[in-house]
């Protein structure tokens, strides 16, 4: 599989809604979701943990209770692709659907 080219968060953000440049020194963009509970987040996480074996691109992410904090780069591009961009969208949606804030 070819990966995808570095675009840069810029470019990634004009794409995305609420999303962020990520703190630190390397180029990333971040998320926080908020959830009902527990069950909830982690379901989310399960889902979205299915999507990335299949994209072959994996977030880095931190839970606690309710919460899930992601933080997406394509490290082989060192920066942000198009592959960031498709999997942050399908968190976006999987968080809509099971009623994140």
């Amino acid at each position: 599989m070819t990966r995808p080219s570095r675009i840069g968060a810029e470019a990634a953000l004009a794409q995305l809604s609420g999303w962020q440049v990520a703190k630190g020194e390397r180029e990333a963009i971040s998320r926080t979701y908020r959830f009902a509970d527990f069950n909830t987040a982690f379901a989310f996480m399960t889902r979205v943990a299915i999507r990335a074996e299949q994209l072959d691109h994996h977030p880095e992410w931190f839970n606690v209770y309710n919460r899930v904090e992601v933080i997406l780069t394509t490290h082989d591009a060192d920066g942000v692709t198009e592959l960031d961009v498709k999997l942050a969208s399908f968190m976006d949606g999987a968080a809509k659907a099971a009623g994140a804030e």
